[in-house]
Order: C-alpha cells, then sequence, then structure tokens
C-alpha cells in the first residue's frame, strides 16, 4: 500500500530539541527513530477511561495490581517473529 504526499516541508530543531508540525491533525503520535535518522510518526487515539467497560476497567486494574505485586508470568521469547514483519 502507497500512501500519498500531502505536505512537505523543512523544519529545524528548537533550543529545546523540538520540531513544530504545522497543521498536525493527531494530539498524539507514536514515534519511531532509526539508526539512519529517520524519524516515522503514526498518530494515535487515546480514549477517555468512561468510554471502557467495567469488564475491560477491571481486567486493567487487576492487571496493574499484580504487576506491582510482582505476580507476572516469564518473559515471552519473540525471537522467532523477528523478520516476519518485514517479510510482509
Amino acid at each position: 500500500m502507497t500512501m500519498a504526499v500531502v505536505k512537505e516541508y523543512d523544519t529545524h530543531l528548537d533550543s529545546k530539541n523540538r520540531i513544530t508540525l504545522r497543521g498536525a491533525t493527531a494530539g498524539y503520535y507514536a514515534v519511531q527513530v532509526f539508526d539512519s535518522g529517520t524519524v516515522v510518526l503514526e498518530p494515535r487515539v487515546l480514549t477517555h477511561p468512561a468510554n471502557l467497560t467495567p469488564k475491560t476497567l477491571g481486567m486493567m486494574d487487576k492487571a496493574v495490581g499484580n504487576f506491582k505485586k510482582r505476580k507476572v508470568s516469564s518473559a515471552i521469547d519473540l525471537k522467532k517473529y523477528l523478520g516476519k514483519a518485514a517479510r510482509a
């Protein structure tokens, strides 16, 4: 799937190492920085807790409680998935 360029412009870092996104359409972005210096921003939509079901909120509360008690599962080995995303 190819994406069309909607806007293209140059920007620079300010004194606090920030950049300005002109006409940004999202309030939150996921950021990926690659060793080549390429930066990818993906818009994220956050939801208000009132939009979550009570069951979901309960599961999240239980998960955080377990984490605080150090009641966690063993680490998951994700090595078998390395490279699959690049081939897709």
